[in-house]
């Protein structure tokens, strides 16, 4: 009876230990402890090669994001909704020559990194950062090529408001989210005309965001709900006369 006793604490034990750590698993993407992976660079010396890109962002200088910015493998890139969100990366000095000491970046996912580029490095399950030249070169030498780095997400430092920029026809809202500080990562989008209540929009691609909903002519709210689940109201983003084809900017940012 005494040796089932003891078999049962253990076990139980192991048990516990089990669930504790199931409960308190990290996504990749959500870490914000040091994490592994590796990464490498693609876009050219000017990181003009980094313009577009599956988040949708397009031109990433005039919304902000300039050079600082990384491509994401499948295990980070989250369907898209990791577009937005910020990391720091660091070289790992003891197992690369080509690191530089004491350098670390800070960069914004704007892309994805597809399986079978970059030699197999973006392949499933593997954590990897595809960096623009600019940032690789700060961290390490680029004839290293292929780094190992440690990475955390950090929360993103904007300037301005959280930016909804419009398109679509008056029977289908097409509306791409961007310049977002705190966490960054969009998970959710709703929007309101001023005579209705909240329509829930779907992820078309990466940030943009979808829903068939005639609100022309009405004063434009928004819903955002960000990857940790914090949600915040943006009300009256944009005014009555709003246009398609138009960025319009919220008053605040980086309460959010």
């Amino acid at each position: 009876m005494e040796k089932f006793n003891r078999s049962f604490v253990v076990l139980s034990t192991l048990m516990l230990m089990f669930l504790f750590k199931l409960v308190n698993a990290v996504d990749p993407w959500a870490v914000t402890e040091w994490g592994d992976a590796h990464a490498t660079f693609y876009g050219g010396n000017d990181a003009s090669g980094t313009m577009g890109g599956a988040c949708g962002y397009g031109n990433l200088y005039s919304l902000g994001y300039g050079t600082a910015s990384t491509a994401l493998s499948n295990g980070l890139f989250n369907n898209g909704l990791s577009c937005g969100a910020c990391y720091t990366i660091e070289c790992k000095l003891e197992g690369s020559k080509w690191c530089y000491p004491g350098k670390s970046i800070t960069v914004t996912a704007t892309n994805a990194c597809p399986p079978g580029s970059e030699g197999g490095w973006c392949d499933p399950p593997r954590l990897h950062f595809d960096l623009s030249y600019p940032m690789f070169q700060t961290l390490a030498q680029p004839v290293g090529g292929v780094i190992p780095v440690k990475y955390k997400r950090v929360p993103c430092a904007k300037q301005g408001g959280i930016r909804f920029t419009l398109h679509g026809n008056p029977w289908f809202n097409y509306v791409l989210v961007h310049n977002v500080g705190g966490d960054g990562d969009v998970a959710g989008l709703s929007i309101k005309g001023e005579n209705g209540g909240w329509t829930t929009m779907r992820q078309n691609w990466g940030q943009f965001w979808s829903a068939s909903e005639n609100v022309v002519g009405q004063a434009l709210s928004f819903r955002v709900t960000l990857g940790s689940g914090k949600s915040q109201d943006f009300n009256n983003v944009a005014s009555a006369n709003w246009s398609f084809g138009q960025t319009y900017e919220a008053d605040n940012n980086q309460n959010f």
